[in-house]
């Protein structure tokens, strides 16, 4: 399953819409995707599963489409 992950880079700042940044994770749960994230020191806002309808969305209008494998 592929999982939409919104976050910030730091954890030392409050989260500012415009400043949040997107990933792509393939994993099989939630927890498996928030797991591998932790070393990256990240402040995780939501992860959210992407259905295939919404994943072909995402590749075909996001130019920085990159799926990361957990």
């Amino acid at each position: 399953m592929v999982f939409k992950v919104f976050y910030q880079k730091t954890l030392d700042e409050v989260p500012v819409r415009e400043r949040t940044k997107t990933l792509y994770m393939e994993a099989e749960t939630e927890e498996e995707v928030r797991k591998k994230l932790t070393d990256r020191r990240y402040n995780i806002e939501f992860v959210t599963p992407l259905s295939d309808k919404a994943l072909a969305y995402e590749k075909e209008n996001n130019e920085d489409f990159r799926l990361e494998q957990a």
